[in-house]
């Protein structure tokens, strides 16, 4: 009797990690701290649908161990472009500005190249589809007031 249960058991924590085909719960998410770069920029798709496009920096932490000298070579930064299609987010999304702070949740796909495109185009290389989940601004860019000199 035990024994029927047993191999039943073992079936399904066997097929928990094979090949099937994905379930409603997979995700592929990615979390980044960093700043704006530059305004969230609104767009339009070639279907006539507004997007906005932002990208964000983040700083490659912590940086890479001394070599043989004993120096140790800077962080780098790496840019993010990041899309969103959600109407309400878009708006709020205009409303920032470059230079802040934000932390952000974006799902993402790994796009494969297209056959027979010219592997130096876009569509002949392998790229990562940031979409826009959701945002919050940590910290807004310091306004720096200058002022007005009169020439004569």
């Amino acid at each position: 009797m035990f024994g029927a249960i047993r191999a039943a058991a073992s079936r399904s924590s066997v097929r928990t990690f094979s090949t099937s085909t994905p379930r409603a719960a997979d995700l592929s998410k990615l979390v980044l701290i960093g700043h704006l770069t530059r305004d969230p920029e609104s767009r339009q798709t070639r279907n006539d649908r507004e997007f906005v496009t932002y990208t964000v920096a983040t700083q490659n932490y912590p940086p890479p161990p001394p070599d043989a000298n004993g120096e140790r070579r800077p962080s780098t930064s790496t840019f993010h472009r990041i899309l969103s299609f959600q109407d309400h987010s878009n708006r709020y999304l205009q409303t920032l500005k470059k230079g802040s702070k934000v932390y952000v949740e974006a799902s993402f796909e790994l796009r494969e190249p297209e056959a027979g495109a010219d592997p130096t185009t876009p569509q002949g290389q392998r790229q990562i589809f940031l979409r826009h989940e959701t945002i919050r601004v940590l910290s807004r860019p310091k306004v720096v007031e200058v002022e007005e000199v009169e020439m004569e």
